[in-house]
């Protein structure tokens, strides 16, 4: 039979460890009761040496600790910003809304790039001398992913979750003058729980959302969830793992994808275009050695190892590209899939 990957519908509760595994051909509404179904137990939460979905210079927080900690973030007319714990709580509230009947994990939250302050009392002190009630600090980034377990398949014997992500980066606001609209990104996606690695694509990605207050957040995220066809994105990566590259094939990607980035103007306009960086393409070519889960070898690596070893160096990007990075290993991975099997030319150049 073939497998597919949608909502479990009322037969799991939200308060549950379980997973179920559905194969019908559509998807269906939260109350609707399918009989078909395999019960899967979920697998304990994130210990304190699991991979993780993004780490450069980032750090773990919760939620609680965001609000705790929490310290107003201004634009230059007094008028107070979207805060981190507020975006936070806003989607993962959508998410449990929408995804009503599901098992729904509380976020997992990373930022980067503190800003520190020091309260009025603690003026004047010399910065060796400070104390913990002296200081005030916030994070200028935060980026977070909301897992599904009760929404999943398998490829490869890689168990894909349901996952949604949302960033906030302040550096992407005009906090200078007058407080305008502030940008927010969200994607749906899968999340790789052997690695971590985010499989987001471009028809489940809202780069820039502007939002002045929670409310839009809240609705942005339902019509995403919404739009995002389950089905037909976990087709397009379980597709990936039928597609083999051979040793020479994946050497002449490497080489192209690093030549692409510097090549003249004319010459990328007539090539798709991609997001990878040099530290990412030494990761892949690393990896295809000797990662413990997707290495390649002589004979070559299959096209979902090698999206894994792309999706896995992006765990090294800032907060604020993680997205758009992710979004282009996938469109890459597709691109060269399809080329390969003689479906679309469109990447040809990189494997020519």
């Amino acid at each position: 039979m073939e497998k597919t990957l949608v909502r479990s519908g009322s037969m799991v509760p939200a308060n549950t460890n379980s997973a179920v595994i559905l194969n019908p051909t559509t998807q269906h509404e939260p109350n609707e009761i399918f009989t078909e179904a395999v019960i899967v137990e979920d697998e304990a939460s994130e210990t304190s040496n699991a991979p993780i979905f993004i780490g450069a210079n980032t750090k773990s927080v919760t939620l609680e600790q965001l609000k705790r900690d929490y310290i107003p973030v201004f634009a230059k007319d007094n008028q107070e910003c979207i805060s981190h714990n507020a975006f936070i709580s806003t989607v993962y509230e959508a998410v449990m809304d929408y995804y009503r009947n599901e098992s729904i994990l509380e976020p997992q939250i990373r930022a980067s790039h503190i800003v520190k302050g020091r309260r009025p009392h603690a003026a004047g002190k010399r910065a060796d001398r400070l104390r913990p009630t002296d200081i005030t600090q916030y994070y200028e980034r935060s980026i977070f992913a909301i897992q599904i377990p009760s929404i999943y398949d398998e490829i490869n014997g890689n168990r894909l979750n349901l996952s949604i992500v949302g960033c906030k980066a302040y550096n992407r606001d005009n906090l200078s003058g007058r407080l305008t609209e502030q940008k927010f990104s969200l994607a749906v996606g899968f999340n790789n729980k052997v690695c971590q690695n985010q499989c987001i694509f471009t028809d489940g990605l809202k780069h820039t959302i502007l939002a002045s207050n929670t409310g839009t957040i809240y609705s942005q995220v339902l019509d995403l969830l919404d739009r995002f066809n389950i089905i037909d994105s976990f087709r397009k990566l379980e597709s990936l793992n039928n597609v083999n590259l051979s040793e020479h094939q994946f050497c002449e990607i490497l080489g192209k994808m690093r030549l692409y980035n510097y090549l003249d103007q004319r010459r990328r306009k007539q090539i798709p275009s991609i997001d990878v960086t040099d530290a990412q393409l030494n990761s892949v070519a690393s990896g295809f050695v000797s990662d413990v889960n997707f290495k390649g070898g002589t004979s070559g690596i299959t096209m979902w190892n090698f999206y894994n070893l792309l999706t896995g160096s992006n765990k090294k990007n800032y907060i604020d590209t993680f997205l758009p990075r992710a979004t282009s290993a996938t469109e890459l991975a597709i691109g060269l899939a399809d080329t390969i099997k003689g479906i679309d030319p469109k990447y040809s150049w990189f494997i020519q």
